[in-house]
Parts: C-alpha cells; sequence; structure tokens
C-alpha cells in the first residue's frame, strides 16, 4: 500500500471505540496529517505526537506557536526524513482540532458532548492511534516521538505496544506529570469557573471564552520560555509583549476550554513508571535546562531502558525553558537522527 504524500489535514472516522472505562464513543474522528510515503510492507511509519494544546499542524511550515514549531525537523536528508518515512501526526482523542473532543456532537443527542465527555487515559489515546494507522495501512512503527504531552504518549506506545515501536523520543517530558502549580486542576477548574460562560446552561462555543483563555495562554507562553525566545529574535519589550498576545489571541479564539480540562485529567492520571521495565525499544530523552515543567532529571532517563535496548539522555543547554524543542532543535536533532537510523 502506498499513501499518499503530505495529507496535510485529513479526517477520517475511525468508527466506535470504546474506552478502557467501559464507556463507548458511538463514533471517533481523527484529524491527521502525513507526510512522505508509506512502503509496501507498512513498517516505515513515524507517529509524531503533540503537546497538551497543540494539534496535528505541528510539523507545519509558517503555522503558529506550537503548530509548526517542529518544522526545521522534516523534509529531505532532515531527521524526520520524508524520503525514507511515512510520518504521521494525529490530533488526539479529547482535543478541540477536528479530533473527537467535548465540543464535537454526540450522535446521539445531536448537541456536544461539553461537560459530560468521558473521561479518558493515555490508554485510550494511544488506542485510537493505533486505530488510526491501522486504517492508513501501518504495521509497525520506527518510531513515535513528541514534546511534553507527546512525550507521555510516546511511553505509553512504549509500554501498550512493545512490539510494534523501534524507538522512542521522550522530548522536554517524563514518565509521569510533574505536580506544580502549572498543573493544578482545580486552578484550572476555577479560572474557567469564574467565567460566566462556563457555568451556563449551554456549553460553549469556540470564542465565547476568548478573554479567559487568552489571560491563561499569555500565562502559559511567559512561563515556558516563549519571552526567551522572542527576545533572542531581536524583538524589544513592548513587540515581545504584543507577540505573545497576537499569539494567546489565535489560541483563544481556537481551542476549546474543556480540552484543558479532560486532556489536563488525563495527564494527571498518567504514570508508567511501574511499567519502565516493560519497555523493548530504544529511547531518546531530551530535557531542557531551564523547563520549570520537566527540569532535568537524568535519573528519570536511566529508569527508560532495559538491556538490550539503547539508551541517549540529552539535556539541551538553552534559555527557552519548556518550549525549547522547536526553537532549539540544533541541541538535540542530531540525537533524534542517530536515534532513528539504529536498527535500519
Amino acid at each position: 500500500m502506498i499513501h499518499p504524500v503530505n495529507e496535510s489535514d485529513a479526517r477520517i472516522s475511525i468508527g466506535p471505540f470504546a474506552l478502557g472505562s467501559g464507556y463507548l464513543l458511538p463514533e471517533v474522528t481523527v484529524a491527521y496529517a502525513t507526510h512522505g510515503r508509506l512502503a509496501a510492507d507498512g513498517r516505515n511509519a513515524i507517529l509524531v505526537t503533540h503537546g497538551y494544546t497543540a494539534s496535528h499542524q505541528m510539523l507545519a511550515h509558517g503555522a503558529g506557536v506550537a503548530e509548526g514549531s517542529w518544522a526545521p525537523l522534516i523534509g529531505p536528508g532532515k531527521p524526520l526524513d520524508t524520503e525514507r518515512f511515512f510520518i504521521v501526526c494525529s490530533n488526539i482523542l479529547g482535543s478541540s482540532y477536528g479530533t473527537t473532543g467535548p465540543a464535537s456532537t454526540d450522535p446521539r443527542s445531536g448537541r456536544p458532548y461539553g461537560h459530560d465527555f468521558p473521561d479518558i487515559t493515555f490508554t485510550d489515546i494511544v488506542g485510537v492511534q493505533r486505530r488510526l494507522l491501522e486504517r492508513l495501512g501501518v504495521r509497525h512503527l520506527r518510531a513515535v516521538v513528541g514534546p511534553s504531552y507527546g512525550g507521555f504518549q510516546a511511553l505509553q506506545w512504549a509500554v501498550d505496544h512493545a512490539d510494534m515501536v523501534d524507538a522512542i523520543g521522550v522530548i522536554a517530558s517524563a514518565p509521569f506529570f510533574p505536580r506544580n502549580e502549572y498543573t493544578d486542576l482545580g486552578v484550572l477548574q476555577a479560572q474557567l469557573g469564574a467565567d460566566p460562560a462556563w457555568r451556563a446552561a449551554a456549553y460553549p462555543g469556540r470564542g465565547q471564552m476568548r478573554a479567559t483563555l487568552h489571560a491563561l495562554r499569555v500565562k502559559t507562553l511567559m512561563t515556558y520560555g516563549m519571552d526567551a525566545v522572542l527576545q533572542d529574535q531581536g524583538l524589544d519589550a513592548a513587540a515581545r509583549a504584543q507577540r505573545i498576545a497576537a499569539m494567546a489571541d489565535g489560541w483563544a479564539r481556537d481551542f476549546d476550554p474543556g480540552s484543558l480540562v479532560v486532556l489536563l485529567k488525563a495527564g494527571l492520571a498518567f504514570d508508567v513508571r511501574a511499567r519502565l521495565h516493560e519497555i523493548r525499544a530504544d529511547v531518546l530523552h531530551v530535557i531542557a535546562s531551564t523547563d520549570t515543567l520537566f527540569p532535568p532529571n537524568e535519573e528519570h532517563a536511566s529508569d527508560l531502558v532495559v538491556p538490550g535496548a539503547k539508551l541517549r539522555y540529552v539535556e539541551m543547554d538553552t534559555p527557552y525553558g519548556h518550549t525549547a524543542t522547536g526553537p532549539a532543535h540544533a541541541l538535540w536533532s542530531d540525537a533524534l537522527r542517530e536515534l532513528l537510523d539504529h536498527r535500519t
């Protein structure tokens, strides 16, 4: 089977999907992008997984702050080599960019799932991705690679489907979600609950909580290092503030606040430390020296490997914090290339 080259924003129904909790989603749609060609044996695929509030467009050139952040890594001769690999990036279950989530219509009621969208786990997220890959003809994964929340997905793949994955890239991530003020569910729920649209009888549509989401996004971008990225691009303080406000406004217009809650709950429940011995894949673990969400911890990396597999730990010396995986790609892209070259 040969899959089309560069399907940049596709949608596919994978039918009904039973969550691990037993809840049945009657129909799940997945949004995805592909790059390169699938080999006849279906074994040259790489799944690139995105972060908490990002989308399947993280490899797209000319996109936004998260979308497009990994564009420098993809293309002929680059680590994500489109002449060698079939690269898939799918929007995750529960998100806001085309895959079934809280803003999606429940076919049983004709209304958005809204606050009634069920809790999900990373096993559910990975299960939906596997169903998508099967639909695309993928039989084996050369690698699963992703930043932050995407690193959780890579790890979940490595423990749930150990025989299907050769390598994983756990980038600015860890085998569990560290608790801190930025990952506090109660704080998020209080911030959303202060907005009348969140408390209304009807579930808020996109754009109805724009001011609330804008404020949340500005704080996140500042916390995670975007100001340092823009400063190194030569912008003065006023220009940086204006640019961050524009980034936040675009995200606040498009993102569903219900996805923030659903995906944060899933993240807080994620912890595969007790299953790390099940990993058979080669592992690349990359951390930024100034990351406040996933601070450097080489002990975590040493836990991510079993005898016979290859491990590389890279600590990027960068002021860009949690945002660094894209802007500081040159600090770890050679390690990614080596990961993908191993076992080939």
